[in-house]
């Protein structure tokens, strides 16, 4: 069950620009901070660069002698990666095993990239696996260029693989073919919903974002195919390096009512099952692909029937269609693509009626904007456009003007803001109780308004 080398994005404002402060490079960086920095100035695409291939993190990987001596799932898709890993790990806790989640980016700091135990782990706890990078990158001649990601998950990986867990949870980073997360050969690969997304790297069509998703699938292991209507491209690379391939509507399928859903799929079924603790109708889909990796995975990880229900019961994730109770009612959620922000309509539009919703929305200038705006723009009222702290992203007035170029909406506004958390503070004031406030875009704006923890609503009348 090792999980050797296979042979064949960036963080947010935690980490300060450091600059004259920064130890001399020969000395060793004490804090995690110190480290970061170091990462965003070694490759010249810098922090947010993005370089695809496995050349380099696999030789320093190789010099490190990384690997896992426990089962992997690794999990690839456009949406719902996160919450697939998170479902896994808490069914898989809530059998016994000791987990450790990989994923990316994180919210607000970057100890949430690993976790154990379903805990993010200490920073300090992080320092020995980038010294390890650091050392394996080699000197002179030898020495090998790392962009953030890379050296980020080889640290991760590092420390995780000395953790003592019982299963590694890998999410994918950007595509699957050629992420620094695919030089680890998985006893699984989850493949979740694909759809358009970063199409000036993977390709501007489904089938070729597809095939690069696919580069996830080992020979003779099982692929996980979540995806109701995957992109032939995935089916033929199965056929193709001969994974072993269970797919949704053919190998696994589901069916229930409002109260309850089943699942059945090669030899194994449950029944009455209550519906996940994350909230959106997207997330079945999600939680069907989990299943049929617990089935093709039961000889190496048997769980429970009651380990299934209390696991799709307590699992927690953040900025997932995250709703905070409170007057007026706060949603979070993570969609930045025309795929995810149609799943948050949907979810929105079955909530109900709210007399007034207002949007806080931030993004990255590469996203689709048009089909977005179009998607959510019947379900939002009052428009509150940010700027995020990354040089990627679409600035607030950028935004707005793009919303106001297509808008047809006589009765709805926008304004623009300089950070998520000054505009968030600029809808709950223009608020009234009953009213509803969606927080959604890019990592960077939902992670933006939960700097200082989750925001509590609280209805005028009970202030004054």
């Amino acid at each position: 069950m090792n999980a050797l080398l296979s042979q064949g994005n960036s963080h947010s404002a935690t980490t300060e620009a450091l600059g004259d402060n920064l130890p001399d490079m020969t000395e060793q960086y004490t804090t995690l901070t110190q480290w970061l920095a170091h990462c965003e100035s070694l490759h010249p695409l810098g922090q947010r660069g993005i370089e695809l291939g496995l050349e380099r993190v696999r030789t320093v990987a190789d010099r490190m002698q990384l690997r896992f001596d426990c089962p992997v799932i690794t999990v690839a898709g456009t949406n719902g990666k996160g919450s697939t890993c998170a479902m896994l790990a808490s069914i898989l806790g809530q059998a016994g095993y000791r987990t450790g989640v990989y994923s990316s980016p994180h919210l607000v700091h970057f100890e949430e990239r690993l976790r154990l135990n379903g805990e993010a782990i200490e920073a300090d706890k992080l320092l020995s696996g980038f010294a390890a990078v650091e050392k394996a990158r080699g000197t002179g001649d030898d020495e090998v260029s790392l962009t953030y990601f890379e050296f980020t998950t080889l640290a991760i990986f590092d420390v995780m693989s000395r953790a003592g867990i019982d299963v590694a949870i890998l999410e994918v980073g950007l595509g699957g073919r050629l992420d620094a997360v695919n030089i680890i050969d998985a006893d699984c690969a989850v493949i979740t919903s694909i759809d358009l997304d970063h199409m000036e790297l993977l390709g501007n069509t489904r089938e070729a974002i597809g095939f690069e998703k696919a580069g996830i699938m080992r020979t003779g292991r099982p692929v996980v195919v979540s995806d109701p209507v995957p992109p032939q491209s995935v089916l033929d690379h199965a056929l193709e390096v001969g994974a072993d391939l269970w797919r949704f509507g053919v190998d696994f399928n589901v069916s229930g009512d409002k109260q309850q859903w089943g699942w059945a799929g090669r030899g194994r079924r449950y029944s009455g099952l209550a519906y996940p603790a994350l909230r959106g109708a997207n997330q079945l889909v999600n939680a069907s692909g989990v299943l049929a990796a617990l089935t093709a995975l039961r000889d190496k990880l048997p769980v429970t029937a009651q380990a299934v229900r209390n696991g799709f019961a307590f699992v927690e994730l953040p900025g997932r269609f995250q709703i905070i109770p409170g007057q007026p009612t706060l949603v979070l959620d993570v969609a930045h693509n025309p795929h995810s922000v149609a799943a948050l309509a949907a979810n929105l539009d079955a909530m109900g009626f709210y007399p007034t919703t207002h949007a806080v929305f931030g993004a990255m200038a590469d996203k689709d904007l048009a089909p977005m705006l179009a998607k959510v723009g019947p379900l939002l009222d009052r428009w509150y456009f940010t700027d995020l702290p990354t040089s990627r992203a679409a600035s607030g007035v950028d935004l707005q003007s793009a919303w106001e170029a297509q808008n047809t909406r006589n009765d709805a506004s926008a304004k623009s803001f300089s950070d998520p958390m000054t505009a968030l503070q600029a809808a709950i004031a223009a608020a009234d109780p009953a009213d509803r406030i969606v927080v959604f875009g890019s990592f960077y704006t939902v992670g933006g308004v939960l700097q200082q923890g989750v925001p509590r609503m609280q209805a005028k009348h009970l202030n004054s």
